[in-house]
């Protein structure tokens, strides 16, 4: 089954971009995982459980190297065309 996921990122810290990049390079390193970014989220898509997988994998990793910060993700079962826009 494939899952899609937003994520949203928010280090508390001043410098915020740092952390949000690095993040999102280290998503990249999956190469089952497709992955969009916007301004405002990051969204990814794949088999669920190595979705699931992947992000718990690098949350913690962000967590353990970057200290506090808040991640705001919404789930949907299944497959979304992230090329999609209006």
């Amino acid at each position: 089954m494939k899952l899609t996921a937003e994520i949203s990122c928010y280090p508390l810290q001043d410098n915020y971009l740092d952390p949000i990049r690095w993040f999102i390079g280290r998503v990249d390193s999956y190469d089952n995982i497709q992955r969009v970014t916007n301004a405002m989220a990051t969204q990814v898509c794949g088999e669920y459980a190595e979705v699931m997988a992947m992000l718990a994998t690098e949350m913690e990793a962000a967590h353990e190297k970057w200290g506090k910060a808040v991640f705001v993700v919404k789930f949907i079962g299944g497959e979304l065309d992230l090329s999609h826009s209006e």
